[in-house]
């Protein structure tokens, strides 16, 4: 039930992001959250994918490229996948390279951040998030 109401909130801050203004916080939007306004919200999908970051030490960027600011490091960790898109190719000589990248978030009404699928379990394109 907990989850649920995290993934809830979660989609009403990305819903409202995607129109350009942020209506609700995770803290209002989780305690009473009404399924049927959050279904409508988000097209009838509340859920998103949990994915893991598998190695150590990755860079949660602003953008799907090496080159934007980076916001975050995190190593073997749990996020929410919002959704993925192409962008900069990254090479790393230990595991390859890729241009796929997934907008994260860490908890419900938490900045997206991008991170190169090389990182994440599931391969080139990861099963079950959405191209955004």
């Amino acid at each position: 039930m907990k989850t649920q109401l995290r993934r809830y909130a979660t989609v009403l801050a990305v819903a409202a992001l995607s129109v350009g203004t942020l209506a609700a916080t995770a803290a209002e939007a989780a305690p009473g959250a009404d399924s049927s306004a959050v279904a409508a919200a988000n097209n009838g999908d509340p859920t998103l994918t949990d994915v893991y970051i598998w190695a150590t030490d990755v860079n949660l960027r602003s953008q799907p490229s090496k080159d934007s600011p980076r916001l975050a490091v995190r190593s073997q960790y749990w996020l929410d996948a919002v959704c993925q898109t192409q962008g900069q190719y990254v090479y790393d000589p230990a595991v390859g390279g890729n241009s796929w990248w997934t907008a994260v978030q860490e908890f419900a009404g938490s900045d997206i951040a991008w991170v190169n699928n090389l990182y994440i379990r599931g391969g080139e394109k990861i099963e079950g998030v959405p191209d955004c």
